[in-house]
């Protein structure tokens, strides 16, 4: 994993930015969405064509995502081109039809979350996430907020944590959550994660707990979503959704890929005690399992 950005495509970076920019910036990065690969090739007049807009239009476009000007980005995209070229010589990156056979649609499924933890693991900002790391091991608490989808991904978050005594609480309810918040101090950290970037629920909490003193951390798709303007610190993803694949699909499985980077960070912090807690934990419910542990010893019966 690199310790910054440079080596995320292109691609990723314009989408997770897509929602922020002006519509006519979002009308050259449909254009460029759409068929990175020609658009490498064509000139700054072509693509301004495409797009119904000026050349000025996609200059701003490109130093609105970052890559200085159009000759960068032809450069960018004919890089990320090759690269994708080199990882598969499948066409498994198209979306799923109502026509494709359930072999079609294993590969694709498994094809597009693959690509979600890839792309994630690569734009994802390492000086960031150590600072997260830093945060949640000295923390007195951790609170978590997910709605919907991400509440899956907030209790995942607590119950690792947990594992290794590290005291956290995923909240699913937008009154608990709230008053949870509101008891927060600067000794505690917040999480929110939101695909989107604007559930208002999980906005309000960490806003909530913000004021409140809590260092906050949003986890989510878009880095200029409402929920960044809360957080003093944002992990992102890199998800893309398809037909039949909402946000409760490819985005859950990149948030987890965040997840287990942040637990494994902050049980380094505390190595001892967390093997220790592991260990005991493991224990604890060894007997509600049949047959041998994996080290071949034989767990005791359930009640013994």
């Amino acid at each position: 994993m690199s310790t910054d950005s440079s080596d995320a495509s292109p691609l990723v970076k314009i989408r997770s930015l897509l929602p922020g920019l002006a519509r006519a910036e979002q009308r050259v990065a449909k254009v460029v969405l759409d068929s990175p690969a020609t658009v490498a090739h064509r000139s700054i007049t072509e693509v301004a064509e495409a797009a119904g807009t000026s050349e000025t239009t996609v200059t701003r476009f490109c130093k609105a995502i970052g890559v200085g000007g159009y000759p960068e980005l032809r450069i960018a995209l004919a890089a990320d081109t090759a690269r994708t070229a080199a990882r598969t010589d499948r066409d498994l990156g198209g979306d799923i039809g109502p026509g494709d056979d359930l072999r079609q649609v294993v590969g694709k499924v498994a094809f597009a979350d693959a690509r979600a933890v890839e792309e994630t693991a690569e734009q994802l900002n390492v000086e960031t996430l150590q600072q997260v790391v830093e945060a949640v091991a000295g923390a007195r608490r951790v609170d978590v907020y997910g709605f919907g989808a991400s509440a899956f991904v907030a209790f995942d978050l607590q119950q690792k944590l947990h594992r290794i005594g590290r005291t956290c609480f995923a909240w699913n309810d937008t009154h608990i959550a709230l008053t949870s918040a509101a008891v927060l101090t600067a000794a505690d950290v917040a999480v929110g994660i939101s695909h989107t970037g604007s559930t208002s629920e999980t906005v309000e909490a960490l806003r909530v707990a913000k004021d409140h003193g809590a260092t906050t951390v949003a986890l989510t798709n878009f880095p200029r979503s409402p929920i960044s303007e809360v957080a003093d610190h944002v992990l992102t993803t890199a998800a893309r959704e398809t037909t039949f694949r909402s946000g409760a699909m490819a985005s859950r499985i990149a948030q987890l890929t965040v997840i287990d980077c942040l637990f494994i960070g902050v049980a380094q912090r505390h190595v001892e005690s967390a093997k220790t807690a592991l260990e005991a934990t493991y224990d604890a419910v060894s007997g509600h399992r049949l047959g041998a542990r994996p080290d071949g010893r034989r767990r005791r019966e359930a009640g013994k």
